[in-house]
């Protein structure tokens, strides 16, 4: 815990007792009183002294006891408090205290955003939720900032924030606490993939706040509001907006409970707001539709900006977030994947909630040991085919869906690819759940998955993730297989929202598929099942059409995933036309197509040229920024292309791993390009580049540590002037004929730059494929 976080945290039960450990123990209480009862044994005076020997005993035992047993009494206190101020709240009818009570009991069951399977054995969210581990975002574009010019105490700052930011291990928690010592903090985005427990995060944070656990944390108290902009997306971009206390008070405090609805007391939102109490949460920026978040963007930012004293957090995908053209929060976050920790830590309290749930309270030593048995077989399944299923396990959405198409056929063996998983998750709830229940579906398995497959494929095109109750009925109405069963889509609904949960109804009158990826699986299966080549032919330059569309892209993914070889090489030659970002999606695309073991020679040949042809195209926008000599832009999209081939989203920081496991073609696709783009007379080898760098690191004896050689070669690349390490483009030349050698790269090494940063710069010099 930092210095800054502690600094307000409530005083608890064990640092009262480490503190008598430190202050009393260390001056020898104990000690004093036996010395006591010695001077009184040797005068005879037994009673007295054996009173001081007893009393020496007690305060050491009391002490040691104490410590062992503080965290569970600080669990104790804290419910203990909770449950009084709950009941002060009851008693004197406070809305505040109702409040929080409504909106906790919305998050309490875990419901993974995306995958709910069966409501029978639904675990609570506090039973089975895992800690997610964040990481900091360093601004690439923000380097272009003059800090140098600023007075040191706020070029410190920065320095101090960067550093915090840049632990692969940060908790929101911590963040939190930081907010109330650094303002930067008040205004954070949280970026993820899709399935990667963003949604579920920001329940757990509305949860423990509203059971008014958030001491045992060491958090802030802070009153949370948790905002779905999908929800609101239409008010928020009329011509003129309601504010942010209108839009609490008028449309989430009556959601919360729509048979009793609360009143807020007279302006209680914009005081809660004003006076920095409010933790304001806006769930799925990337979820409103393409068109409308330029609009969103700027009344967020607006609000961020009108009630700067509270705490605001925003989700969204990176595709999404790309979209959110106002000023931005200013401490960008991003959610770390799943390690082989958290993995077990989530399968093996996931079993036992399941396990227990089916058995009596006297059963419950036996459906542990089942749940650990379960648990251990999937486990060692998922370190046994670590390489071709790590991937999905690091994706708490994927590993939910893992577990139970584990638990329910523990002998069938786990999907390799993504695309094998949804399809097997799909029969599960649509066909195999139905039965194993004794459940009649109203169609066959085949005819609803046609139907949820036209249903999907309409609403990406439409470029939707809800449609209205009404607007689906008719939709339905007019698919043939209904009149022909003669049954009404009604029934149908209620099925696949009641039974299989491949549709959900978040608002009342509004369904979704579970998440975005069930919706692109539904469109993309739909996509690749025409025969007649009129249709094929179609589909696909539908898809070409919306190649980089955010909504799209599942789809595009699942879509190339079930191609033949010949329409693959097409596409995907076609979509690298479309330039670099659309490279990188058919690299991604080759990366989902069935395992290489699995195809023909011809097959694995065929898709080597076709990444080829994407690793070419992915680097078209260097090349052209390098030949125009714009010096400063060349250098963020090799920051870029960097770190999305690490596998990470533009904004995140390297680590030593990124830098080991960096692909050796790429590395020197980069080094070619700035080498060969930055000849002169004088240097006609290149003047700038990785190799470059390399030779004057050598030079400088090869530093794998901060030390006077590392600032000798910061001297000769013209990375530090006057002493100093540059911060920012502002300080640097940007000119081919005026700069010392090796001055580009550089944002890249910035982003490295930090604790251990100067080793980790070493590690790529000192690469022999450089």
């Amino acid at each position: 815990m930092s210095e800054e976080s502690s600094a307000y945290s409530p005083t608890t039960i064990e640092k009262v007792f480490e503190l008598l450990d430190n202050k009393l123990v260390t001056f020898g209480i104990p000690g004093a009183l036996s010395f006591v009862g010695v001077t009184k044994a040797r005068e005879s005076h037994w009673t007295e002294a054996s009173l001081f020997f007893a009393g020496a005993a007690g305060v050491w035992i009391t002490i040691k006891i104490g410590k062992k047993l503080s965290p569970k009494l600080d669990q104790a206190m804290d419910g203990a408090i909770a449950s009084i101020e709950r009941s002060f709240s009851d008693l004197r009818s406070d809305f505040e205290g109702q409040y929080l009570k409504q909106q906790a009991m919305l998050c309490e069951e875990f419901t993974t955003e995306g995958f709910n399977p069966d409501r029978t054995t639904l675990p609570l969210l506090a039973e089975v939720f895992v800690p997610l581990e964040l990481s900091g975002a360093l601004g690439i574009a923000d380097l272009a900032e003059p800090i140098a010019k600023k007075s040191p105490s706020r070029q410190r700052n920065r320095w101090q924030r960067d550093a915090v930011l840049r632990s692969d291990n940060l908790s929101i928690w911590d963040l939190l606490a930081r907010s109330q010592r650094d303002r930067k903090f008040r205004q954070m985005s949280i970026q993820a993939k899709g399935g990667m427990g963003k949604t579920t995060l920001l329940r757990h944070i509305t949860l423990i706040y509203g059971l008014r656990q958030y001491r045992r944390y060491r958090a802030p108290k802070l009153v949370p509001v948790l905002l779905r902009l999908r929800d609101h997306t239409e008010l928020l971009i009329q011509a003129q907006p309601p504010g942010l206390p209108t839009l609490i008070t008028e449309h989430h405090v009556p959601s919360l409970a729509k048979n009793q609805p609360l009143t807020p007391p007279p302006q209680w939102a914009e005081k809660l707001l004003a006076s920095g109490a409010a933790l304001v949460m806006f769930d799925g920026f990337d979820e409103v539709p393409d068109g409308k978040r330029q609009a969103v963007s700027h009344w967020i930012s607006a609000q961020m900006q009108e009630y700067s004293k509270a705490v605001f957090i925003v989700t969204s995908r990176p595709a999404g977030y790309k979209d959110y053209v106002a000023q931005r929060p200013a401490v960008p976050i991003f959610v770390n994947t799943f390690n082989p920790t958290q993995q077990e830590t989530f399968i093996r309290r996931w079993y036992r909630c399941q396990e227990e749930s089916f058995r009596s309270k006297k059963q419950l030593r036996h459906a542990r040991r089942v749940a650990e048995e379960r648990a251990d077989q999937l486990i060692a399944q998922l370190q046994q085919r670590r390489a071709e299923l790590g991937y999905m396990a690091e994706n708490p959405l994927l590993l939910n869906m893992l577990v139970t198409f584990h638990r329910f056929d523990p002998a069938r063996e786990l999907p390799r690819q993504r695309l094998d998983l949804y399809r097997g998750i799909v029969k599960l709830q649509l066909d195999d759940r139905p039965r194993a229940r004794f459940i009649t579906m109203v169609l066959p398995f085949e005819r609803s998955l046609e139907v949820l497959q036209t249903l999907a494929l309409e609403m990406v095109k439409a470029n939707r993730i809800k449609v209205p109750h009404q607007s689906l009925l008719k939709f339905l109405g007019q698919q043939p297989v209904f009149q022909r069963e003669e049954i009404t889509p009604a029934e149908w609904l209620k099925q696949i929202v009641e039974v299989s949960e491949l549709l959900v109804e978040r608002e009342p009158g509004e369904y979704e598929f579970p998440h975005l990826s069930f919706q692109g699986f539904f469109a993309a299966t739909r996509l690749a099942q025409p025969q007649d080549m009129p249709s094929i032919k179609a589909n696909a330059q539908l898809i070409l059409q919306h190649w980089n569309g955010a909504v799209w892209r599942e789809a595009v993914l699942l879509y190339t995933a079930q191609l033949n070889p010949k329409l693959l090489d097409q596409v995907i030659r076609k979509a690298c036309e479309l330039g670099s970002e659309a490279a990188e999606l058919s690299i991604l695309c080759l990366k989902e197509y069935p395992r290489p073991e699995k195809l023909s020679a011809e097959l694995v040949a065929s898709l080597q040229t076709l990444k080829v042809v994407a690793q070419d195209s992915k680097y078209q926008k260097l090349e052209d920024l390098l030949k125009a000599q714009q010096w400063r832009d060349a250098d963020q999209e090799t920051y870029r292309l960097m770190i999305t081939t690490a596998g990470k989203d533009e904004g995140q920081w390297f680590d030593r791993a990124d830098l080991e496991n960096f692909p050796c073609e790429d590395l020197k696709t980069l080094d070619r390009l700035w080498t060969h783009y930055s000849k002169t007379p004088d240097y006609p080898n290149g003047k700038w580049g990785f190799s470059i760098q390399k030779q004057i690191w050598q030079e400088c004896g090869s530093p794998m540590d901060y030390n006077d050689e590392w600032k000798k070669f910061g001297d000769r690349v013209g990375w530090r002037k006057g002493g100093n390490w540059i911060v920012s483009y502002d300080n640097l030349t940007l000119d081919l004929d005026k700069s010392l050698k090796g001055e580009f790269p550089w944002g890249v090494w910035f982003s490295w730059l930090g604790v251990g940063g100067f080793g980790f710069w070493s590690s790529l010099l000192s690469r022999r494929d450089l």
